[in-house]
């Protein structure tokens, strides 16, 4: 199964990403489980947080083929085979670096870049970009959203970062958001699973709803 093919598998199943930064690696199970309790199948460890790898390495392992575990924040073409080595399949970037799409893709995991403009779009999808994160969606609207859409690749999905809360999902689906990276909305540092598995649950029947 490629990249593609494996990216579209969980995220058809919940197109959610949940970004947990600050985790640490002895919370990283119980809030893996949580988050698959509440019905999200993605997850990425920012790699500003505490031993991301090793956090990395215990939600593959507790996960395994359940849920799409990857690295978040990654900067640097070298992280990528770090990443990949400790069992992450997604490598997520805040920008569009050329080098860390082609490592990305070179090493066979899902690559999903960050941009913010057609050009940064198109320059990801050329160099294989499997998915396009909007970052940081709280400089952006929904109808910016439906405008780049009109341009972008329609099998090519596209996700909203930053400030998404559960009652925002519904604007920007209609305007042909394909899905969405959950961050402080969903996670904090020491947030605990229960809190965790609330948030979780909100957000995933928030998408529920809009896709009906």
């Amino acid at each position: 199964m490629n990249a593609r093919a494996i990216f579209d598998r969980y995220f058809d199943e919940c197109p959610l990403v949940a970004i947990i930064r600050g985790v640490t690696p002895d919370e990283a199970d119980a809030i893996g489980d949580a988050l698959f309790e509440a019905g999200i199948r993605i997850v990425e460890v920012p790699m500003n947080s505490p031993d991301p790898l090793r956090s990395i390495k215990r939600l593959a392992a507790r996960l395994g083929e359940r849920a799409l575990v990857g690295a978040g924040t990654v900067l640097r073409p070298d992280d990528v085979q770090r990443v990949r080595d400790a069992g992450g399949r997604l490598v997520v970037s805040p920008n569009t670096n050329i080098a860390v799409i082609k490592a990305t893709v070179a090493a066979g995991v899902v690559a999903s870049p960050g941009f913010f403009t057609p050009s940064e779009a198109f320059a990801a999808l050329e160099n294989g970009a499997h998915a396009l994160k909007l970052f940081p969606a709280e400089a952006a609207s929904p109808a910016v959203v439906k405008a780049m859409r009109a341009v972008l690749p329609k099998d090519v999905p596209l996700l909203i970062v930053g400030g998404v809360t559960p009652d925002t999902v519904g604007g920007w689906m209609a305007a042909g958001a394909d899905g969405f990276g959950l961050g402080g909305a969903l996670y904090q540092a020491g947030q605990t699973p229960a809190a965790t598995l609330k948030k979780g649950r909100a957000f995933v029947a928030a998408v529920q709803r809009c896709a009906r």
